[in-house]
């Protein structure tokens, strides 16, 4: 028996962790650690292929159940984020989330949207003691912004321009996105 385990240690223990991927408690966690490894700052889309959102009407709730529509921020710098609580990209990249939020929640507007309820939103941020805004919807996603990825995340400058669209999980708070927020709120 020691034998056997001596000549099969590596597949053991690659048999061992594969299946801590596929139990939910240990899972996520180690899901959501190399999302965080290969999480790279976004880049900017070439201003020849940027696409100019043609409608801001979307209406939202917020956990608290009130109303708001993305008209409200027609003319302002944007950051849209599609996620959801399940996705381990999504945990992987909400702490630069929230500290991009933090750094630029009076300049710029953010909407986190997630189509699950909002019962189960809430109780994902109040654990993770995460402070930005949070939506669902029932509506149709304006055309730019539908997305079949988790997470999605666009930036819109004040003309409408989607600057940044980033499917995958991401580093949001680093220099580059700073500056290019920063970029954009100078316009």
């Amino acid at each position: 028996m020691v034998s056997f385990l001596k000549k099969n240690v590596s597949t053991i223990l690659i048999l061992i962790f594969l299946a801590l991927l596929f139990i939910p408690q240990t899972g996520m966690p180690i899901r959501v650690f190399f999302n965080r490894l290969i999480a790279f700052s976004p880049s900017e889309i070439d201003t020849d292929e940027q696409v100019e959102l043609s409608d801001y009407n979307w209406p939202l709730r917020s956990l608290e159940g009130e109303n708001k529509n993305l008209e409200t921020s027609e003319g302002k710098v944007v950051l849209v984020n599609i996620w959801a609580t399940w996705c381990p990209p999504c945990v992987a990249e909400m702490p630069s989330m929230q500290k991009l939020f933090d750094a630029y929640k009076d300049q710029v507007d953010f909407y986190f949207v997630s189509l699950e309820n909002p019962e189960t939103i809430q109780r994902f941020m109040t654990k993770k003691n995460y402070t930005f805004p949070a939506f669902t919807t029932n509506n149709v996603f304006p055309k730019e912004l539908e997305t079949g990825t988790f997470p999605t995340t666009y930036v819109i400058s004040k003309s409408g321009k989607i600057v940044i669209d980033k499917e995958g999980a991401a580093d949001w708070s680093s220099d580059a996105v700073h500056q290019t927020l920063d970029a954009l709120l100078a316009e």
